[in-house]
């Protein structure tokens, strides 16, 4: 039971028995009137559940992110990595000595226009608002603070929407030059792993995480990619070595059909190595992103005529496509080859936005059949329109 108790001459306060058994203390009170007034008010927000001890206003942004909020997370290993990257480099070393009561709106926008100004990205200031927009609305889940200070902006400037650049795309006859481009500067490894994610729209994270034991190639040139729900990526941390596990969401854990071209392909590919791992480097590694990208992916999608005597001359075959670039190009074919929504969707590990149809629709195999013919058709077209010398492309001769 809150009592009010007098601590000056002209000051009382009102102090309580907190659930640990110390005693807390609210001071502030010009008389004793208006302390039984508040012990009145307390009284009701303890039965309604509302009531907030103010002694947790008094946490420090710094003792709050990092003694208690931080360690709490069940998150991926790369989202904890890019909180700590914010706590430390922008969040507490302007608001670390704060308490949690002194945080206003107002001032947190000031700093977040601030950070604007200094020449950050729109996604990263979004990105640290976002962050610390969490912080603090799990401060207020645990009763540290009634409410979370940022709150949306009421009025301001209106700011022009930044417009995201269209991906490139690639169209497979491009498509299989840069793989043949790839197996000239990295080897036939790196073209494999290209035609692949060309022809199943498959992930970067999900091919080079992908484990012999989830790739079936069957006698009758049949086969399927299995994304396990746990460990069917690669994942680069920051910080620490490679590890598998959970692809981008729930609904990337699928199967991925392969027409029957990619599956002798992907036979011959396995006989070159033993690794555990279906596409590892020249030298039996696991695959690096950016590794990949500037040995192997980049000179053969821009060429290299720009740079003074390298290794292999290689021409443009597709300037400015990225890898994720052949994802799009997949999707892209499908669209072309008229695939209906749903069979799309499972397949790049999409989820629809209407639920229903998401629901109810289903993908008969008559479907299944038709968009591995597809693809069968585009790959051999592919071919028969390619100019690329017969020693430079041996690496596909397997599939002929």
């Amino acid at each position: 039971m809150p009592w009010p108790e007098q601590s000056g001459d002209d000051s009382w306060r009102v102090r309580y028995r907190r659930d640990d058994g110390t005693i807390g203390s609210v001071p502030g009170f010009p008389d004793e009137n208006s302390a039984n007034n508040y012990i009145a008010d307390m009284d009701t927000d303890k039965r309604r559940g509302k009531w907030i001890d103010p002694s947790g206003g008094q946490t420090t942004v710094n003792a709050w992110a990092y003694d208690d909020w931080i360690d709490s997370l069940d998150v991926d290993q790369r989202t904890e990595e890019n909180y700590r990257s914010f706590l430390k480099v922008h969040i507490t070393p302007n608001w670390g000595t704060t308490t949690l009561t002194e945080l206003t709106n107002s001032k947190i926008r000031a700093w977040e226009k601030k950070l604007r100004n200094s020449g950050l990205a729109k996604s990263t200031v979004d990105s640290i608002l976002k962050c610390f927009a969490l912080i603090l609305s799990d401060a207020v889940d645990e009763k540290l603070i009634d409410a979370n200070p940022i709150q949306n902006r009421r009025r301001g400037r209106r700011r022009r929407t930044e417009r995201r650049p269209r991906q490139i795309w690639a169209e497979p006859a491009e498509a299989l030059a840069v793989a043949d481009q790839a197996a000239l500067c990295y080897g036939p490894t790196g073209a494999v792993l290209v035609a692949t994610a060309g022809w199943t729209g498959a992930r970067w994270g999900e091919l080079v995480g992908l484990q012999r034991h989830n790739l079936h190639l069957y006698d009758d040139n049949t086969g399927k990619i299995v994304v396990d729900p746990d460990t069917g990526a690669l994942h680069e941390p920051t910080a620490g070595g490679l590890y598998l596990g959970p692809p981008k969401t729930e609904a990337s854990a699928r199967d991925i059909t392969l027409p029957p071209f990619l599956v002798i392909l992907l036979r011959h590919h396995l006989e070159t190595h033993d690794h555990p791992h279906v596409f590892v480097t020249p030298q039996g590694d696991l695959h690096r992103r950016s590794n990949f990208a500037r040995r192997a992916f980049r000179p053969a999608a821009d060429g290299n005529k720009h740079k003074a005597n390298p290794k292999v001359s290689l021409c443009a075959a597709k300037p400015g496509l990225k890898f994720h670039g052949l994802r799009h190009s997949h999707k892209t074919w499908m669209i072309d080859d008229g695939i209906p929504e749903i069979a799309q969707a499972l397949r790049l590990g999409h989820v629809l936005q209407d639920k229903v149809q998401e629901t109810y629709s289903h993908v008969a195999a008559a479907v299944e059949q038709r968009l591995l013919d597809a693809l069968q058709t585009r790959w051999e077209k592919a071919v028969a329109s390619s100019t690329t010398p017969t020693d430079d492309c041996a690496w596909r001769l397997a599939a002929a």
